[in-house]
């Protein structure tokens, strides 16, 4: 008799969808808060405490041990490790607004992924409301929706950017520019973690609005300049010996990536470098998995050719526009990000 096949390591990719939404009531209903405030609860207490009918409180940490993300002992239940240690260490509020992010802006457009994959184009912008070809000015016309993506992405370059504060060296660089910097939230992490910097914003109108607000709440107006353009359409502001892309070239095209690694030479001085940051693949396209997972979005709403590119993509980029010395710098964190950097040869 033939042994029948074991599917079960099927199980959290068929209920993956299901899995999220565990998660995302979890967060939603702050049991996790209630749990680590409250100290070891039953199911009945969670109940109380959260405003749950019984039955309803039973269901949800049924979900939530069973994914690992809290503990039972005996009748009673815990945050699990993971997070207790995110609450902890201030992480969780991060991890709770990308949940968000996900619920709201990724969740029903990766229905269309299979789609988006086989036309080659963004399908999923189709569940977003808005004319635009693209994510960004879709955006522009749903203020909420915006600001949940911002807020969003800010998480996302919270938990990611210890790479690019800590492992970069800024020794010898005095200014950067931060060519689509959004919000403002690593121009701001920069200047905090290292105080030589002077940094210039340089993104489109409506992104910078943001970030002049976020700059003067930090109070490092002085330090951070914010410049309105288009990185395709007008020169990059010079006078800076480093340039930045955060979170940039896995939204554009190869070519259109060359195009910008372009620009930033011909702005850069003899002995500039470049540093770019963001989520890679592995250059043996086997993961890693995050990147997987993550590379949904790119391909259902962004742009039509966004991607999380592998390295070595990068490298060649770089080195076809005229860069030198490249070199890689992984994360030491539990995200895929990593830095690639080259300089402008000539000092």
């Amino acid at each position: 008799m033939t042994k029948p096949v074991d599917l079960s390591s099927l199980v959290p990719v068929l209920f993956g969808f299901a899995a999220f939404q565990q998660l995302r009531a979890a967060s939603e209903l702050q049991l996790f808060e209630y749990l680590s405030q409250q100290g070891p609860a039953g199911s009945d207490e969670v109940a109380a405490g959260l405003g749950l009918p019984a039955r309803s409180a039973r269901t949800l940490l049924l979900g939530t041990t069973a994914l690992g993300l809290t503990e039972r002992t005996g009748d009673r239940y815990v945050p699990s490790a993971a997070i207790r240690a995110a609450i902890d260490d201030g992480t969780w509020p991060h991890l709770r607004s990308i949940i968000d992010f996900q619920h709201r802006l990724t969740y029903l457009p990766a229905q269309e992924y299979a789609e988006s994959l086989r036309a080659g184009r963004n399908l999923g912008l189709a569940h977003l409301p808005g004319s635009g070809h693209d994510l960004y000015t879709r955006l522009e016309e749903n203020p909420e929706l915006e600001n949940r993506f911002y807020q969003g992405m800010h998480s996302w370059s919270e938990l990611s950017n210890p790479v690019l504060l800590r492992q970069v060296d800024y020794r010898g660089v005095t200014s950067v520019l931060d060519v689509g910097g959004g919000d403002a939230v690593n121009a701001i992490a920069l200047a905090r973690a290292h105080p030589q910097l002077k940094v210039t914003v340089f993104d489109l109108e409506g992104a910078v609005e943001l970030a002049r607000d976020n700059v003067a709440a930090a109070g490092l107006g002085d330090r951070i300049d914010v410049v309105a353009g288009d990185m395709f359409a007008e020169p990059m502001p010079g006078g800076h010996d480093l340039v930045l892309f955060a979170h940039q070239l896995v939204i554009w095209s190869p070519e259109q990536n060359v195009a910008l690694l372009g620009r930033a030479f011909e702005a850069l001085p003899p002995g500039g470098r470049v540093v770019v940051f963001n989520a890679f693949a592995d250059d043996d396209a086997t993961g890693p998995l995050y990147t997987a997972l993550d590379n949904v979005y790119f391909t259902v709403l962004p742009f039509e050719e966004s991607t999380i590119y592998p390295w070595r993509d990068h490298e060649e980029w770089l080195a076809a526009t005229g860069f030198a010395d490249i070199t890689r710098i992984r994360s030491e964190g539990w995200t895929p990000h990593g830095v690639i950097e080259g300089r402008k040869p000539g000092e």
